[in-house]
């Protein structure tokens, strides 16, 4: 079907949306918007669902919503549901139309006979991560877009070990999905779905049972209930789900000098005071640099709208605000984890850290200086969700933190995706740690530059929106593989890894050798220097992503190598995309 066809059944269709015919309506006769919408469908990979809100099949809107739960329902009567009775948990963020998808979600699974567990009010990605495992539900749903623009939303499918779903499992889904029609989804009233208990809603027990978990993972409580009052913190959930639960945790665990941006407290769909709710941006920092200023904090802490991602701004001695990068924070996070344990005698020997590919080369550093065992994934956490399932599968590793360049971090094992709300508790804690040495976090960065040396990261992102730019970043990656470069700034490339074959090719014998890591369609060049490239396409954008890290013996040799790579990486792969 045409997607001029796709646009005139939406139109006409008696079940569609009043809201989004309005929206066909007014595209009438501009078939570029009509192309744009109706060209594909969202693509449903492991991230699950994500894109603009409208009317369309290229958009996320209620009937799109419904046909990807009436394929999960469908795959999971087949394979599991019917013989189990185990239901599927549902959480949402402070996004448009999140509540409503969320709900939409949930009567659908009922339609089906599948039980509905629903959180009363928005929640994290975190708690809905725990409530998978503490229900014993088959899977789980997020309604959320993480930290993109407020005009997206999006559909996180997570499965029964509280992780995201893996390719594999996405493919059976999608093949489900892909044979049901719109407008086809079975449902159910509420009130008829809360009677026969196919909806059953989350409330104050699923919280307490998180937090009670999340209390577990602090290394020093007993430092925290006696000299948490000495550390002044600031902190945003730029508008989103961590605003009640990390203040909870924060205030139980006795960290009670606490100042919330009142600007940013409350959810907004909109993201009003931001450009983008990301704290990966400095930009999303600004009222709380505002208010850190007027408190004297010693730490800003923000969270994402689904409180997946965390971020760190640090108050050096001059008085001056520092937004870490996802890689520093994932290092003092790192160091003081491993340091703690090791001090107070319950450092397992077998011990194991995770991070991803394009993450810090620091963190190998960290742990073999404690005799920790560092395992490399694949970028996305629910490869590092796939070895703390391993490791309690063998029994021959015991996981004690993963973290990523992109901001997210998880420590212990009751959650099994990004974790910003208990990250936020231990990142209060090792502040107040170093504090009570008379450091700040800047400082003990700099300590573990002086002792490691200085790792040095940058990343840029080429966004290109619609099918042509899709088109252009899938030429980009052909060519790169076709004709790699060998150098960067002068430097000789020695090795070349494409995970998508999943082979090394050693540029200087031509001799290739397998990698042992799953398929992603990824390239990662290795320099004599032993700095890296690495050039990947966006698992959830329209967008190509460019890594770069490198090591020196100082602050200024390092920023100097690390601007020339990513200046040479840079004019390559503009030429390739034609900017």
């Amino acid at each position: 079907m045409s997607y001029m066809s796709k646009y005139r059944f939406w139109l006409e269709s008696k079940e569609t949306d009043a809201e989004l015919k309005n929206e066909l309506q007014s595209i009438a006769g501009d078939e570029m918007q009509i192309s744009e919408r109706f060209y594909r469908e969202l693509d449903f990979g492991t991230a699950g669902l994500r894109g603009i809100i409208g009317a369309g099949t290229n958009r996320m809107n209620v009937h799109v919503v419904e046909r990807a739960t009436q394929g999960l329902a469908d795959y999971l009567n087949k394979n599991h549901v019917s013989s189990s009775g185990r239901g599927v948990a549902i959480a949402y963020d402070s996004r448009l139309k999140s509540g409503e998808f969320a709900l939409r979600t949930a009567l659908v699974l009922a339609g089906n006979g599948i039980r509905a567990y629903l959180f009363k009010t928005l929640h994290s990605v975190p708690q809905l991560s725990f409530a998978v495992r503490n229900l014993n539900c088959i899977a789980g749903v997020v309604i959320t877009a993480s930290h993109n623009p407020p005009q997206y939303n999006g559909y996180k499918l997570y499965w029964e070990h509280g992780g995201q779903i893996g390719p594999a499992l996405a493919e059976d889904i999608t093949a489900y999905i892909r044979s049901v029609e719109y407008f086809e989804a079975k449902t159910m009233k509420r009130e008829e779905a809360l009677s026969k208990g196919l909806l059953v809603m989350l409330g104050e027990k699923e919280d307490d049972a998180y937090y009670n978990a999340v209390k577990r993972l602090s290394l020093r409580p007993a430092l925290l209930k006696s000299k948490g009052n000495l550390i002044k913190i600031v902190y945003t959930p730029l508008h989103g789900t961590g605003n009640i639960p990390v203040r909870a945790l924060l205030k139980s665990a006795g960290l009670t000098d606490v100042h919330v941006v009142p600007e940013q407290e409350l959810p907004d769909p909109s993201f009003s005071t931001v450009i983008a709710p990301n704290p990966e941006e400095k930009e999303a920092f600004g009222l709380a640099f505002r208010l850190a200023d007027k408190t004297g904090a010693d730490i800003i802490i923000a969270t994402d709208p689904d409180s997946d991602r965390l971020g760190v701004a640090a108050r050096n001695n001059s008085g001056e605000y520092t937004v870490l990068t996802g890689n520093q924070i994932g290092c003092l996070l790192t160091y003081y984890i491993l340091e703690q344990k090791n001090q107070s005698g319950t450092l397992p020997p077998d011990a194991v850290v995770v991070r991803s590919i394009v993450t810090t080369r620091m963190a190998d550093v960290i742990c073999a200086s404690f005799g920790v065992k560092l395992l490399e994934v694949l970028t996305g956490f629910r490869y590092v969700s796939d070895v703390i399932a391993e490791c309690e599968k063998t029994g021959e590793l015991s996981y004690l933190f993963g973290f990523e360049e992109s901001y997210g971090y998880l420590a212990g094992t009751f959650s099994r995706d990004k974790d910003a709300i208990s990250t936020a508790l231990l990142v209060a804690e090792t502040a107040l740690f170093y504090k009570l040495q008379g450091l700040t976090l800047q400082d003990a960065m700099e300590w573990l530059y002086q002792k490691f040396g200085f790792y040095m990261e940058r990343t840029k992102s080429y966004s290109l929106e619609g099918k042509e730019g899709i088109e252009r970043i899938k030429e980009c990656m052909s060519r790169l593989r076709c004709e790699p470069p060998r150098d960067f700034a002068g430097v000789d490339i020695i090795c070349a890894d494409d995970y998508l074959v999943r082979r090394r090719t050693i540029f200087e014998t031509g001799r290739s050798e397998p990698i042992m890591l799953p398929s992603a369609d990824a390239l990662m060049f290795t320099l004599a220097d032993d700095s890296w490239i690495c050039i990947r396409p966006s698992g959830t954008e329209p967008k190509l992503k460019l890594y770069i890290g490198s090591k020196s013996g100082t602050e200024e040799d390092a920023e100097k190598l690390t601007e020339s790579l990513l200046s040479a990486a840079d004019g390559v792969l503009s030429k390739l995309l034609g900017r």
